[in-house]
């Protein structure tokens, strides 16, 4: 990770580092492409496995989820199997698993195999990091890490549109399929051009004659609390929530909750935790935590909203909703360019994390200001606004979080702010879900006080409806009924696109809220020398 010091004495490649580069960079952009590539295709993917539209947002969370429950180990995976052999080995289950998604003939299917593509796929933000900071000398680190900050920002924004593309040209299962070449090219290069440095290789030595150290009841108990998490958000909808007859949503708070105070405890009082909570006792770092959790759970409630909005209540197929999405990427690279220099020049950090954060605020805010008849290009630039916002934060949010964590713990606070991040967008997914849903019912309600038999504008309105389809029809039973069922669809469709309008003010305000919490960091300015780059 680009926060962890490397050694200094350190033989570098013979290769090209560049060629090292490009190997590592690509597999680790096909991963975090699958964070959101998915999202415009969820309406797709539910009808052709005959399953709900409600359950197929599990294809988004459970990636994320096995996401963030493998970041915390890949350290202690990395220094046992050696670096490259599981960079070669996360590549290789990403993309197996990536064929069986596309080959899925079940949506629990799917979902399984979107388990492992997520586990396997966890270990190459950390793995290409890694390798790059012991592939390129110092003063030129800067550049290959911004190569990779470009992948790790622009793949999720991209996704939407590329996802589109290959559902509406091809079938949704492309997708996924569009993995398999890539990752079978990436394999094969990353197999030739990546090696350990040797101080890797002496640490890996060392280790084999060492007794397998690892905190498993630990894992144990953080899968429990984040598959339980997942399945309350995801299900409480459903279920109810705290109403469940059946006492299944009350079951897992009980088992998060309890089993998230045991996580703690237990990872505060062992020597080597598979968490470590340590780092959270620095301010900077723990706003930073606070800020990347929410920033991304805006960003992925915001990316898989949009396309819901525009497929559903402007018609838009697949390929546009994901389209008006593109021009985003564009100004997101520009921002992350931006922001690195200045940055780099001295320039509190914490200025472009509050700046960061009400640009964000004011791209959603101009979202929930949208009505039923814009046009396409209308949506594009809110949406540039709001990921701009997220440009200004990435970079600057790493130099304020890890400004004052002492060496040892480094790497430690690197793992346990990727999970934040990675469960932030899931938990982003799941609430956007559940917070639209239950809007939707709130507006259906208020909307349906006002149609009662009094109401003279209803009454001009079936009067009118009436004599419309009996001219159409020449039924008058039929006419009466379709005026009515004209009535019910309006109904409908205004209680929807006004719960995802909500949802946008949601958004908007959480945004807002977050800036509070820059006026308690202390000053973050990156020192000369220090590497700029995204973890």
């Amino acid at each position: 990770m680009s926060s962890i010091a490397q050694p200094t004495s350190l033989a570098r490649p013979a290769v090209n580092p560049w060629m090292i580069a490009v190997a590592v960079v690509i597999p680790t952009f096909m991963e975090v492409l699958d964070t959101t590539i998915a999202n415009v295709a969820l309406r797709y993917i539910a009808g052709g496995l005959s399953a709900a539209s409600v359950d197929a947002e599990w294809v988004l969370t459970s990636y994320l989820a096995a996401n963030a429950t493998i970041l915390p180990i890949t350290g202690w995976l990395s220094a046992h199997l050696g670096r490259r052999n599981y960079f070669l080995l996360s590549i290789a289950v990403f993309t197996i698993a990536s064929g069986l998604c596309g080959i899925a003939t079940s949506l629990e299917q799917l979902i399984f195999f979107r388990v492992l593509q997520g586990l396997g796929g966890g270990g190459l933000q950390p793995s290409s990091q890694a390798i790059l900071l012991d592939s390129f000398p110092p003063e030129k680190q800067g550049a290959a890490q911004t190569m990779f900050g470009f992948a790790a920002l622009l793949a999720p924004v991209v996704g939407p549109t590329l996802g589109g593309y290959l559902t509406v040209t091809y079938d949704w299962r492309w997708i996924f399929y569009i993995n398999v070449p890539v990752g079978i090219a990436s394999l094969a290069a990353a197999y030739f051009l990546v090696d350990d440095p040797d101080y890797l290789k002496k640490q890996r030595a060392e280790q084999r004659g060492k007794p397998l150290n690892f905190d498993y009841i630990g894992l144990g108990m953080l899968i429990l609390v984040i598959s339980a998490w997942e399945i309350l958000l995801s299900k409480g909808q459903e279920w109810d929530w705290y109403n469940d007859p059946f006492w299944r949503v009350q079951t897992l708070f009980i088992l998060f909750a309890g089993g998230l105070i045991a996580l703690i405890i237990r990872e505060l009082r062992i020597k080597n935790p598979v968490i470590d909570f340590r780092p959270l006792g620095e301010r900077n770092y723990a706003a930073c935590c606070i800020i990347i959790f929410c920033a991304y759970g805006v960003l992925y409630g915001g990316t898989t909203s949009l396309p819901g909005l525009l497929q559903s209540q402007f018609g838009y197929d697949a390929y546009v909703s994901g389209l008006v999405q593109s021009p985003a990427g564009l100004f997101s690279i520009m921002g992350l360019v931006i922001v690195g220099a200045l940055i780099g020049r001295g320039i509190d950090a914490r200025i472009f994390i509050a700046l960061g954060l009400l640009v964000m605020a004011v791209g959603n805010f101009w979202m929930s200001q949208m009505n039923i008849y814009i046009s396409p290009f209308q949506v594009v630039w809110p949406r540039v606004v709001f990921i701009s916002g997220l440009s200004l934060i990435f970079v600057s949010i790493n130099v304020a979080a890890f400004k004052y964590i002492p060496p040892h713990l480094r790497g430690a606070a690197v793992g346990l702010f990727a999970l934040l991040r990675n469960e932030g967008g899931s938990v982003g997914t799941s609430m956007a879900q559940t917070f639209v849903i239950r809007r939707e019912q709130f507006h259906l309600s208020r909307i349906g006080e006002f149609l009662d038999p009094l109401n003279p504008t209803l009454n001009d309105y079936a009067t009118q409806g009436h004599a419309y389809f009996l001219h159409e029809t020449g039924d008058p039973a039929a006419s009466q009924l379709m005026t009515w069922q004209a009535l019910a669809d309006l109904r409908q469709q205004q209680a929807s696109s006004m719960s995802y309008f909500d949802a946008f003010w949601l958004f908007s305000a959480l945004a807002v809220s977050l800036v509070f919490l820059v006026l308690l960091m202390k000053r973050s300015v990156a020192e000369k020398g220090e590497h700029i780059g995204a973890e």
